[in-house]
């Protein structure tokens, strides 16, 4: 298999990219390309096997990493490759397959899609709408936003990478919850996603002519992200979290803009969760609280998260306002910092 480095000065990890010509996949290359102590030795696609990146992905010609040849994504032919650490952007459903053939072949997997997110099968199978490929390793999978679950990272050989939207509504929220800040009941949340969240795919609905100019909601009552959200914010209050989820899709290329509407628990204000995210964040170099509204053009190609608080005496409730890049904290980059704290890198290693 072709592989590239052009860091040759120092240690370097061995990574592939399994389904690396989509739109999270080539977000990932971009990464990896740039990442100090990183060699991307393989990328595979069934689509483009035998094709170079730089020929599928124009923006990397002239590169190094340009040269790397796809090979076809069968399970075998990625686990026996001589990357130690595997990236998989795929649709739900697929990575289950290779991720069973990874740990056989003692590799981390650290998995882009939804196979691995969720803890209950059946929930999986409801949400989905099919049975889970491989039930046995849910529970050797570790739910992955870094800043809420750094320390679980560092001991699985399955990391699942949360979803975009969840990563947007749950980096505001969790810390609430765990601090018992907010009401288990009554939360609204309404997202905005850029074109491309939903994935480099050939369909009428995402058409330039019918995005352009136009703004729809979707997913409705239960989009497939909700299980997880649910699921998560679920075990941070200790007490079975339900909320209404409206997800949009809005005439940008990338960025999730979240609004979310909820009420403090009785006797506490908005300083008071203002407190609480500025201390959960004190550290981490890529949630900024805001006293702005933020907008997702600051976030744009970034691994930032950007929040923003907002008090409604009128009513009793707050808003709480979020953004990131869809494809670099909603996939790619959230991959490369899992990827970073499971290593013992530095965190922002090619990031920032």
């Amino acid at each position: 298999m072709n592989s590239h480095s052009a860091k040759t000065d120092h240690a370097v990890l061995k990574v592939a990219i399994v389904g690396a010509s989509g739109y999270s996949g080539e977000e990932l290359c971009a990464l990896l390309a740039r990442h100090p102590s990183v060699e991307v030795a393989a990328v595979f696609s069934r689509q483009h096997e035998g094709k170079t990146l730089g020929e599928v992905m124009p923006r990397f010609s002239g590169l190094p990493i340009s040269s790397l040849v796809f090979v076809e994504a069968d399970p075998a032919k990625v686990a026996a490759s001589d990357a130690g650490i595997v990236f998989l952007a795929l649709p739900h459903g697929v990575a289950a397959e290779y991720a069973i053939a990874l740990l056989k072949a003692h590799k981390v997997v650290i998995d882009l899609s939804a196979d691995f997110r969720l803890n209950d099968a059946e929930v999986y199978a409801d949400y989905y709408g099919g049975s889970h490929p491989a039930p046995e390793l849910l529970k050797e999978a570790i739910y992955a936003i870094p800043e809420l679950s750094r320390e679980a990272i560092k001991s699985s050989p399955i990391i699942a990478c949360a979803g975009c939207y969840p990563t947007s509504i749950q980096l505001p929220l969790i810390p609430l919850f765990r601090s018992g800040l907010i009401d288990h009941d009554g939360i609204v949340v309404s997202s905005v996603s850029g074109v491309s969240g939903a994935g480099r795919k050939a369909s009428v609905d995402y058409l330039y002519s019918e995005c352009n100019e136009n703004m729809r909601a979707y997913g409705l009552p239960r989009h497939r992200h909700l299980s997880e959200v649910e699921q998560q914010l679920s075990i941070a209050a200790g007490a079975k979290v339900k909320l209404t989820f409206i997800p949009h899709l809005a005439p940008m290329n990338r960025g999730i803009h979240t609004t979310i509407v909820a009420t403090p628990v009785a006797g506490k204000s908005l300083v008071d969760l203002k407190i609480a995210l500025r201390a959960t964040y004190a550290d981490e170099p890529f949630v900024r609280i805001r006293e702005q509204p933020p907008e997702t053009k600051h976030v744009t190609e970034t691994n930032f998260c950007d929040i923003a608080l907002y008090d409604e005496p009128r009513t009793g409730r707050v808003v709480i306002l979020s953004v990131i890049d869809n494809l670099v904290k909603g996939a790619a980059g959230q991959a490369v910092q899992c990827f970073n704290v499971k290593m013992g890198l530095p965190e922002t290693a090619g990031l920032i």
